[in-house]
């Protein structure tokens, strides 16, 4: 038998081009893929939390103050009382004025601090011993000592003795006198501050030598 050496080498040939074009079919297919691409997820921002508002500063309450009252009240002691407190809140918190108090004396309406004294005077604590005085010269043509006997009622008291009083002059005297015929007795020795001429700062210097007694 003889062998076609030339058929057989082509058809080697021919096998081995198909094997050659397979194989570059696969490399071409593979070549063409793209490669995978690695997605990297981006970082998440963290959530931005708000600052907390600022509290508003609590206003502080005034706490109560201590208050020592002596003198004559009802019930002398220490009180504790409540920030902007006056001294009527004080002696009322004590009972009251005793009845030897002298209330005029006292500025009911001056605000406490902490700490504060408040001495309530007594009558006869204002009352000075009044010496026998003399009519202001002129009043009459020789002095004439005119003994208060204590306090002077300025509803039967004459002009000479209304002069013996601090702050009072021979007008002051008159207006008295023509305030109380017209108007009649005063009820209270106050009441001396409706006559003309007279003011608060002049009846707290003549208060403790008069009265509207009998």
């Amino acid at each position: 038998m003889t062998i076609n050496w030339q058929r057989w080498l082509g058809a080697i040939a021919l096998l081995a081009l198909g094997f050659a074009a397979g194989a570059g079919f696969v490399g071409w297919r593979g070549m063409s893929r793209p490669a995978p691409v690695e997605i990297i997820p981006a970082p998440t921002a963290a959530p931005t939390m708000a600052a907390p508002a600022a509290k508003p500063e609590a206003t502080p309450t005034p706490g109560p103050i201590r208050v020592y009252v002596s003198g004559a009240v009802a019930n002398p002691a220490v009180y504790s009382l409540g920030a902007g407190s006056i001294i009527d809140d004080l002696v009322r918190a004590a009972g009251g004025f005793a009845p030897s108090a002298d209330p005029a004396a006292v500025n009911l309406a001056q605000p406490l601090a902490d700490g504060m004294q408040v001495h309530v005077p007594t009558l006869a604590d204002a009352l000075p011993t009044p010496p026998a005085v003399s009519a202001p010269a002129g009043a009459r043509s020789s002095p004439v000592d005119v003994d208060l006997g204590g306090l002077v009622n300025i509803n039967t008291a004459t002009a000479a003795e209304l002069e013996a009083l601090p702050g009072v002059g021979p007008v002051t005297a008159a207006q008295i006198i023509a305030y109380r015929e017209a108007n009649g007795p005063f009820d209270t020795i106050e009441a001396l501050m409706d006559v003309p001429g007279i003011g608060e700062g002049k009846f707290n210097e003549m208060k403790a030598l008069i009265h509207v007694g009998p």
